[in-house]
């Protein structure tokens, strides 16, 4: 049997997935880090040679990881405040094996194990929002993965809601990671709630200040949907990360709000879906980037 390797570097885990060929889940690993000194690279290294030694040798190997990915999928380009030593970071030469090792952004990654496994089977036009500690996203328009020229395509997170607003990470003022993210929960409540999940449960217990900054955060991000499929026109937009698991406290007030903004042409309308893979998006989403570049290469060769 065939195997792939799938791992997914996050901000605080490391998550792995073996798979078959064909998607099937053999074993799936959830491991903790400490962002120092690249003890992630070597743990990352580690659980791969773990899976190796149980596996043998893989039909392929994808990494993901958050920050700007090269476009050959080389290494990261940009990632700015943390994972020092990442940058740069040639996977293919520092794990060591006679195998190519592509990486792909985070948000990327997990909207491709969507695509393969999960909640956008069957789409060719669709695009993801992974909304947690801030905001990321993807896009696949008429099946291919939207990248760009640099490779920045898909950072939906960073567009600009506010245009008075203070900058983010990348210096996008007032955008939606800023509107949304769980890092601006504190800033954003004067202090009152210290994350989302205490902001989403004020909200459930109807605190006013709860619901009115929730309520005010649900309308940011359907302005930004609208305005993300006038661009993007997909089928389907797939909602994950930890804020997405707030399940109907996110997607009723999100509907409501998109409802009288998104332009439908003769009525169609884009589908919210939460997305179904969980935790484990990302590392499929690396397998499966691994798993298509290597046959693309044996096609071209044949």
């Amino acid at each position: 049997m065939e195997y792939v390797f799938g791992m997914d570097l996050g901000g605080s885990s490391i998550k792995g997935v073996v798979t078959t060929l064909d998607g099937e889940r053999l074993e799936d690993v959830d491991e903790p880090f400490v962002d120092q000194d690249m003890a992630w690279a070597h743990q990352l290294k580690g659980l791969l040679g773990q899976f190796r030694e149980k596996y043998g040798m893989p039909k392929a190997v994808g990494i993901s990881a958050p920050g700007l990915a090269a476009k050959d999928g080389s290494c990261i380009l940009s990632l700015p405040g943390r994972l020092h030593g990442l940058v740069g970071l040639d996977w293919s030469t520092f794990v060591g094996w006679d195998l190519h090792i592509p990486l792909l952004n985070d948000a990327q990654a997990a909207l491709l194990g969507e695509v393969w496994l999960g909640a956008a089977r069957g789409l060719e036009n669709v695009c993801m929002l992974t909304l947690g500690t801030g905001v990321g996203g993807a896009a696949m328009v008429d099946g291919q993965l939207l990248r760009g020229h640099l490779g920045r395509a898909g950072h939906l997170g960073h567009i600009v809601l506010d245009w008075h607003g203070a900058p983010d990470d990348v210096g996008t003022p007032g955008s939606l990671e800023t509107e949304l993210g769980n890092k601006t929960v504190r800033e954003r409540s004067k202090g009152k709630y210290q994350t989302t999940r205490d902001l989403v449960n004020g909200y459930l217990d109807q605190e006013p200040d709860a619901v009115r900054l929730w309520l005010t955060s649900m309308r940011a991000l359907a302005c930004g949907l609208s305005s993300l499929i006038n661009v993007l026109d997909p089928e389907a937009i797939i909602l994950g990360g930890g804020i997405a698991r707030a399940g109907g406290a996110l997607f009723e007030p999100v509907q409501r709000f998109l409802d009288p903004v998104e332009w439908r042409p003769g009525g169609a309308k884009v589908r919210l879906i939460p997305a179904q893979l969980g935790a484990l998006a990302g590392a499929y989403g690396a397998g499966w980037n691994a798993l298509s570049q290597l046959n693309v290469q044996n096609e071209s060769a044949s």
